[in-house]
């Protein structure tokens, strides 16, 4: 029992609080060290408020970041999850959240690559980029300097207005906001802001004059060029139950735009990286249920992108 006990203690991956500097303040982190010579990875977070552990107030708690941390951990693969400039731990990096650009982020996850490389002795470390994450994964693998490769899980491979209007359209509830909201994308689009003030209170909640400055940023780049002038290795890991974006759009349109680039499909798993299968209720409540484990295809997926000899996960490749 004792030795059971030791194999144990020392088979736990070491967990420490990081930073590197940011604009105005620090760049925070959570580094989880897998022991050994193994790869090193760094999450990258989806769009909004949303931070380290996969969590957001506006209603996700579903924890995928932390649980794909420990679960690479337990495979050999280390990583830091982060959060974002201006958010959360990372809140005095800058004044104003908003203000970011998909550049800025960029950099920030060039200077956490360099400390993962650092911190588990590698030449470079990968960027595991989820959702909105991968547009920034892209555009740091512009320039190779210190990234081994990109993986992009549940990635956008249209812009980010085309997504969001599939995703407006897709959802009965959105219906009574259904016109305003495709309005107010159609004028962020243009290089506009809309009042929230004159917007449905879910709306103008949602997108204040902030928000809109920066989707309008984001929605000028393309992921699929990006994928295409990548200058390192593209993996792209998407679930065929997600609500956010699809296999047909967006995963196969980034696994075109880079011959190179390998695509695994994992069945029955969600934007929160969870197995759901084909119910929408059961995928929408996941989102706010951290009880359920992170989907193993996806791990794998990763292992196997990041890891030589790494399992390919449970899914369909390209």
């Amino acid at each position: 029992m004792m030795l059971t006990a030791m194999l144990l203690a020392a088979a736990a991956p070491q967990v420490e609080q990081v930073t590197v500097p940011g604009p105005q303040g620090p760049l925070a982190g959570t580094l989880t060290l897998a022991g050994g010579k193994g790869p090193a990875v760094v999450i990258i977070p989806g769009s909004g408020p949303t931070d380290r552990d996969g969590n957001s107030p506006l209603g996700i708690t579903a924890g995928s970041y932390r649980m794909l941390a420990d679960a690479l951990a337990a495979k050999g693969v280390s990583s830091i999850r982060i959060d974002k400039r201006g958010m959360f731990g990372s809140r005095a990096a800058v004044a104003d959240a908003n203000s970011a650009t998909m550049a800025d982020y960029a950099a920030d996850a060039r200077a956490w690559a360099r400390l993962a490389a650092k911190r588990t002795g590698n030449a470079c470390a990968w960027l595991v980029g989820h959702s909105e994450g991968g547009m920034v994964a892209l555009q740091a693998a512009q320039a190779a300097d210190g990234i081994c490769g990109v993986v992009l899980v549940s990635s956008p491979g249209r812009s980010l207005g085309n997504v969001m209007r599939a995703q407006f359209r897709a959802n009965p509830a959105n219906a009574p906001i259904l016109d305003a909201a495709l309005g107010l994308l159609d004028t962020v689009e243009a290089g506009r802001t809309v009042d929230p003030a004159t917007l449905p209170v879910p709306l103008g909640q949602m997108f204040p004059l902030g928000v809109q400055a920066y989707l309008a940023r984001a929605i000028a780049l393309d992921p699929a060029k990006l994928a295409a002038t990548a200058k390192v290795p593209v993996a792209i890991v998407q679930g065929d139950a997600d609500l956010q974006v699809s296999v047909a759009d967006d995963a196969r349109r980034l696994a075109a735009a880079n011959p190179k680039a390998t695509l695994t499909v994992v069945p029955g798993v969600n934007h929160v990286l969870k197995v759901v299968g084909s119910d929408r209720l059961a995928n929408q409540r996941s989102y706010a249920d951290s009880s359920l484990p992170i989907a193993l295809g996806v791990v794998d997926a990763v292992v196997g992108a990041v890891k030589p000899g790494g399992a390919r996960g449970a899914g369909s490749a390209k």
